[in-house]
């Protein structure tokens, strides 16, 4: 058989549902005379992994290996596993909840060959499919079609990951890791190039009431990201902190402290301050967003808590990454 010139990394953890869907996309690529190989990496033990892909080993063409990672490390550590493991020139990266259309892998090495130069990395384009009026998390998600360079749709020369050292594995959780990656390329001058005709379809799972205040916990790596390339985040992610955050919390904190103060005109104030905050940030979720009860109740309940929530999550990783400012 001809040498691997292609790897194509995909991380998953218990989701045997979607990474089936995942290897059935990979399985229909049209990418005639160029060997590939497929690695899937377990982010740590998952018999359900294994069996999704037993069924999978004679349908795909193509070379297709697993591994799983000694401990749950997230999956920038999943990622770095599977291109160290890798044996293609060009790697290209997706996650398990992606559908690459056929034509995702031929137009990133296709791009690859055209620029000619052996460290560069691609960014495709991905769709993130949602309704006219979508819900709040939807419309986040979503987010993700308008980002310069995700993981879940990238492509890295085998030489640029070794340049700049791969996914940095603090990240834990799925965030902020992608970022970290291309500030890298950028400070390590590695040309980051798009590619509008690699496709990756990303649709947005069905997601659990008040699924924002759990997102929140992503929140620590904020600091982490703002602690080794500031300029970068004030630049691409964020120019400065959600004062009305600050403002939400503040407000609440003042009525409470003025209440048991015995200053209640003053309570009143705060408290009226907190209330006309918190409304304010549910009507602007609630912005272009279905209207049903259930997710109205879960708009207003969420946005009186989530403040909260991220300013502990954000400061929890100022402190964890010993950050001095804010992200």
């Amino acid at each position: 058989m001809d040498a691997i010139r292609l790897s194509v990394v995909v991380p998953t953890y218990r989701r045997p549902a979607l990474l089936e869907r995942c290897l059935r996309a990979l399985a229909l690529q049209d990418f005639p005379g160029v060997p590939f190989e497929i690695i899937v990496v377990s982010d740590g033990s998952d018999e359900q992994t294994v069996r999704v892909l037993s069924r999978f080993t004679d349908k795909i063409s193509s070379n297709i290996r697993y591994c799983a990672t000694p401990r749950k490390g997230g999956p920038a550590a999943a990622r770095n596993t599977g291109w160290r493991m890798s044996a293609g020139e060009l790697v290209a990266f997706t996650d398990d909840d992606c559908i690459p259309s056929v034509t995702w892998l031929r137009n990133f090495w296709h791009a690859y060959q055209a620029y000619g130069r052996p460290v560069a990395a691609f960014s495709g384009s991905t769709i993130v499919p949602i309704p006219m009026r979508p819900t709040d998390y939807e419309r986040n998600i979503s987010r993700l079609a308008d980002a310069e360079f995700i993981t879940a749709n990238c492509a890295c020369t085998r030489q640029a990951l070794e340049r700049v050292g791969g996914f940095d594995e603090r990240f834990r959780m799925a965030w902020r890791e992608d970022s970290d990656l291309q500030f890298k390329f950028i400070e390590s001058e590695v040309p980051v190039l798009q590619v509008k005709s690699a496709i990756v379809t990303h649709p947005v799972r069905k997601a659990r009431w008040g699924v924002s205040i759990y997102e929140e916990r992503k929140s620590m790596f904020n600091a982490l990201l703002y602690k080794k390339f500031p300029r970068l985040y004030r630049e691409k992610i964020t120019s400065r902190p959600s004062w009305l955050y600050y403002g939400i919390a503040c407000s609440l904190l003042v009525a409470v402290i003025a209440f048991f103060s015995g200053a209640n005109t003053r309570a009143w104030i705060a408290f009226g301050s907190w209330a006309g905050l918190t409304a304010y940030f549910a009507w602007k979720r609630l912005q272009s967003t279905v209207r049903t009860g259930s997710h109205v109740a879960e708009m207003i309940f969420t946005s009186a808590v989530i403040p909260f929530f991220s300013l502990y999550w954000n400061l929890y990783g100022a402190w964890k990454f010993r950050v001095l400012r804010m992200p």
